[in-house]
Formats: C-alpha cells, sequence, structure tokens
C-alpha cells in the first residue's frame, strides 16, 4: 500500500537501506546501531515502512515492527528528521503498521514499544504498563566498553 494523500510525501511499504536507517536515527536523536548490527537486523523485520519527500527523493522517516509474527509484535524505530516533523508522517507511519498489525495479529498477540515522545503513541491506544509491569533493556557493550 502507497499512501499519497498529504502533502508532497509517499509512505511506501519498504524498509530504509543501512546507512539511511542509521542517519534517520542519528538526525531524530535516538541511539546510534552500529552497522553490523543494522544490517544483521533489517532483514529480521516483520514488516517496514519510510517516509520520501516526493520532490528531493529523500527517505525522510521510518518505522518497522519486529517480533514472532504471531505472540509478539514490537513497533521499532519510528524516526522522522527534523527539518519534515510537524507534517503528520509520525502519524501516517503509525497508521501503516498499525495496519500491518491488525490484518496480520492473531487474537491476544502482545504490540509493545519504547516511547521517547510523551503523548503521541497514547493516539494510538498505547498505555504505560506499570503498575502491572515496567519495561528494562541492557546493551551490550563492545570490547572496549563502548555501547554497541
Amino acid at each position: 500500500m502507497t499512501d499519497r494523500d498529504e502533502g508532497s510525501y509517499t509512505i511506501r511499504e519498504e524498509l530504509p537501506d543501512p546507512e539511511t536507517f542509521a542517519a534517520l536515527r542519528e538526525a531524530a536523536g535516538m541511539t546510534s546501531r552500529s552497522i553490523e548490527g543494522i544490517e544483521r537486523g533489517l532483514p529480521n523485520s516483520l514488516y517496514g515502512v519510510i517516509a520520501v519527500h516526493d520532490p528531493t527523493g529523500e527517505v525522510v522517516g521510518m518505522g518497522r515492527i519486529v517480533g514472532d509474527d504471531g505472540t509478539v509484535y514490537q513497533i521499532s524505530d519510528m524516526a522522522v528528521r527534523p527539518d519534515h516533523q510537524r507534517q503528520g508522517l509520525g502519524s501516517r507511519i503509525m497508521d501503516h503498521l498499525e495496519s500491518y498489525v491488525e490484518e496480520t495479529a492473531p487474537p491476544g498477540a502482545y504490540v509493545n514499544l519504547v516511547a521517547d515522545v510523551d503523548g503521541f503513541y497514547e493516539r494510538f491506544g498505547f498505555e504505560e504498563t506499570r503498575p502491572a509491569s515496567k519495561g528494562m533493556y541492557r546493551r551490550v557493550e563492545c570490547d572496549d566498553g563502548a555501547d554497541r
């Protein structure tokens, strides 16, 4: 499904290349990922979309879903370049990700995400898990002690 109904942007059902993925995360102020990790991880995505600025052909946003395609779906790597924010791209990306989940997830599937923006994901029915559970993470470190 390609969505061309708003502004000069197209949402495409595809994943960005690894370099664009890394650049979008950096531009959006997200934690960097190693190129090795990106190259290994992207092909394992269940579904992904990119936002393309039509006049330039530049990929300016992305989002994807990772998981087992049955019991767990995680919305991941939502990013829009700051100079293209406030155009509704995040919402359009989420609409596509949500449509994928609605069309493919069996009853009882768990859909989660780690939010770094207050108030955005709640519009899509997401809510904090506390006190029922809490989100946790651990980052793998490189041999030199730096995060990778």
